[in-house]
């Protein structure tokens, strides 16, 4: 506690799959004296990959937080650190990750440079507006380029970026780092590259050092007025400038700093720790939080980084543990103490913060008060999931929620006794609760759980869980794919009149609406509601529909939409418009009116031509040069199209977009395809309608799966 907030960092580490993300933040923990031994992914002792299915597959499925102090010209710093998946199955993880942060480390590999999960990642940063720097990675490689990584990073992410360190010798030959700023060498020395030593620049690496030097001062005063005069006449900027300038810029998001290292040989972590400190912002330096007052959504509110103001705070994750949920926020504003009583304002419950905790992976330290600008775990939270606020129960404020992403694949699971029965929805439960991309429906017409996610992995991840740590046994049926309905064109006054006569008070409810697709652009641009991908409109007039029963029609359209229209898959990209009606004096209600909103839809979804749409993927392939014909036509033969090929020495990058009912299995039959030697990586790209042909065919086949 009593951490001056100027001395924080709340950081993440992100990058493409295997650019070494969790080498880099087992190196951080080591060095900043967090850890006696250093962990390895490739031996499943990855302090940071905790998860027995994170340690058998070699990859990082959850974020982990850590906090670890680093002191840095004589002054002591607390930084906060999440390591993220780099797998897109797992993008849910890095959103709500970025979304806390107060900067990040973009982790990149020498040999590869900018890859497809690295673009990813790097608009979910833009998105939530997370400074960066850049660490070049892997420098001791086969084939490293520090001049080709860094050339990627302005011709794929169009990033401003600015090199303060350059590589001694690379590949084999790769043994220490030129820092640009101050025109010196460092070398790591000792067992575990624990002893930075700073040396001249070698005699063969001036001239290139001068030459980045020359660009690194260039680009940095082009970021100030005052600098960039300077500059012009001749005058050379002193480091302290040079840094404040640069500090701006990376917190501003004008620029990027660029460093390199190669975390697994210990080289460049160090540097790269005081870079954190030097450029990436601490919470104060950050904009105010902002939010809304729950008592009056139009009012906007903000929040300034300091213990002195009323408490606020975001729970950006969930973890079920044996003595209760541990629950991970970020606190923006105000003190924090044990036992406090909160109020979640998005469902109006009162939660107690029994216990707190500093966290180290899945190890704890339990605290009895903490300031804003902190990331810590609570325990005692029952009603807050992934986005909610939780704040003061006397001030309140709901801050800006996270976007989920919707899931693309589906699959069926039975459990085989009846113990299994009634423990699995507890569990499904638990599961939702921790992954807010996770969804379960129960289908009562096969009697089947469905559970829908990202992708395989990403299901395959959770039946694990299920079975092995749960103790549940399930039989799980095969992947399917979350197709959607649309509609491609305009009708205009389609009536849905709901009448019942009974015996006694009957049921009677008229609308028409006016049915066309629609985009979520549109509904920005006429600021309509666009929740589930559908607009609502209400254009009635002179009281043809009572106004207690408007909401009722606009309800029933809704659900008709969320459940399924012609095919029975959830409708999106439509937006009715609710024009006409009339109603009766005794026999109307809000039911009546509910149903003929829904047979309002059912009538003009006839008429407006409807289709199937079906979820294309983006696929990157890295293929070697012998094996491209034959990837080529197997993507072909996915009803794939082939966006761009590009060099990358002996491979090729293929980028393709396939439908994702092509896609099950595809990784297996890629390495069959290439010898073991071609990947894959994919992510959700949008909905497309599909070929009558196919369209016809699954709905001939029986095509069931609600939602």
């Amino acid at each position: 506690m009593g951490t001056d907030l100027s001395h924080i960092r709340n950081i993440g580490i992100c990058a493409h799959i295997d650019a070494g993300k969790t080498t880099v933040s087992e190196r951080i923990l080591y060095y900043t004296g967090k850890n006696y031994k250093i962990g390895e992914v490739h031996e499943g002792t990855a302090t940071m990959d905790f998860l027995q299915d994170e340690q058998e597959r070699g990859i990082t499925i959850q974020s982990a937080a850590t906090t670890c102090p680093w002191t840095h010209q004589g002054r002591e710093y607390k930084i906060n650190l999440i390591d993220t998946p780099g797998h897109v199955d797992f993008t849910i993880e890095v959103e709500r990750s970025l979304r806390v942060l107060d900067g990040a480390v973009a982790v990149f590999d020498g040999k590869e440079g900018v890859e497809a999960q690295s673009e990813t990642v790097w608009r979910q940063a833009d998105r939530y507006r997370v400074p960066r720097l850049c660490f070049i990675n892997k420098m001791d490689k086969l084939g490293a380029s520090f001049d080709f990584s860094f050339g990627t990073l302005k011709t794929r992410l169009g990033a401003n970026a600015i090199a303060i360190q350059y590589p001694i010798g690379q590949g084999n030959e790769f043994h220490g780092i030129i820092d640009l700023m101050r025109m010196v060498a460092y070398y790591f020395e000792g067992d575990k590259g624990e002893t930075m030593v700073e040396k001249p620049i070698p005699d063969d690496y001036k001239e290139t050092a001068e030459k980045w030097r020359h660009e690194m001062v260039e680009k940095i005063c082009e970021l100030d007025d005052s600098l960039m005069e300077k500059y012009l006449s001749d005058q050379v900027p002193t480091e302290a400038e040079l840094k404040g300038a640069l500090r701006k810029g990376i917190r501003e998001r004008k620029c990027n700093g660029v460093l390199c290292g190669a975390a697994l040989r210990n080289m460049g972590v160090q540097a790269l720790l005081d870079a954190v400190i030097d450029y990436l912002p601490s919470p104060t330096e950050r904009e105010h939080v902002q939010g809304t007052n729950p008592r009056d959504k139009e009012e906007a509110l903000s929040r300034p980084h300091d213990d002195t103001g009323p408490f606020s705070a975001l729970v950006f994750k969930v973890v079920s543990d044996t003595h209760g949920d541990l629950t991970y926020i970020r606190i923006y504003s105000g003190k924090l103490s044990k036992g406090t009583r909160l109020l979640n304002p998005g469902n109006n419950k009162k939660e107690n913060a029994s216990r707190i905790f500093e966290m180290h992976a899945n190890n704890r330290i339990p605290l009895d008060e903490v300031g804003a600008g902190n990331i810590v775990a609570v325990v005692g939270i029952k009603d807050s999931y992934t986005g909610d606020t939780l704040c003061d129960p006397e001030d309140p404020i709901i801050l800006e929620r996270m976007t989920f992403p919707e899931p693309v694949i589906s699959m069926s699971i039975e459990p085989k006794t009846a113990d299994d029965k009634r423990r699995l929805s507890e569990a499904l439960m638990t599961i939702r609760r921790e992954d807010p991309s996770f969804r379960f429906t129960y289908d009562d017409e096969t009697a089947q759980t469905i559970i829908s996610g990202m992708g395989e992995l990403h299901l395959d991840i959770i039946r694990t869980k299920l079975v092995r740590d749960m103790k549940i046994s399930v039989e799980v049926g095969k992947p399917r794919v979350a197709y959607r309905e649309t509609i491609t064109k305009r009708v205009e006054y389609v009536r849905g009149k709901f009448v019942k006569q009974t015996g006694g008070r009957g049921q009677f409810g008229d609308c028409q609406i006016h049915f066309e697709p629609f985009t979520a652009a549109q509904a920005k641009e006429e600021e309509l509601d666009f929740t589930e991908n559908v607009a609502v409109e209400i254009k009635v007039v002179g009281g043809a529909i009572p106004k207690e029963y408007v909401p009722s029609v606009e309800h029933g359209i809704r659900q008709t939409c969320l459940s399924g229209v012609k095919f029975g898959y959830q409708m999106i990209n439509v937006k009715a418009t609710i024009v006409d009606g009339s109603y009766h004096p005794v026999d109307s209600s809000q039911v009546a009116f509910e149903q003929a909103g829904r047979l309002a839809v059912l009538e003009a979804t006839e008429k407006a031509g409807p289709v199937l749409l079906e979820p294309i993927m983006k696929v990157v392939i890295t293929v070697p040069n012998d094996y491209l014909g034959n990837v080529t036509g197997d993507v072909s033969s996915r009803r794939g199209m082939i966006i761009d090929t590009e060099d990358r020495g002996v491979v090729k990058m293929v980028t393709c977009e396939i439908p994702l009912s092509e896609l099950f299995g595809y990784t297996t039959s890629l390495r069959g395809m290439s010898q073991g030697r071609a990947s894959a990586t994919m992510e959700f790209l949008e909905y497309r309608p599909m070929p009558a042909g196919l369209m016809k065919e699954l709905v001939e086949g029986g095509a069931k799966g609600k939602k």
